[in-house]
C-alpha cells in the first residue's frame, strides 16, 4: 500500500465521517514528528526536549 492511497483513505474517511474535528489533531501530530525528525541530530535538540 503507497503513502498517497493512505491518505486518500483517511481524507475519504473525514469526509465520509464528517470528523473534521480530527484534521487539526493529524497536522499537530505529523509537525511535531517532522520537528523531531529533523532535529534530532543537531544543536537544537536539548532545547527542544527541554520544552516536552
Amino acid at each position: 500500500m503507497s503513502k498517497l492511497s493512505i491518505l486518500s483513505e483517511l481524507w475519504l474517511f473525514l469526509k465520509v465521517r464528517k470528523k473534521w474535528w480530527l484534521l487539526p489533531i493529524i497536522i499537530f501530530l505529523v509537525l511535531l514528528g517532522g520537528l523531531i525528525v529533523l532535529t534530532q541530530g543537531s544543536a537544537l535538540a536539548p532545547f527542544i526536549y527541554a520544552i516536552f
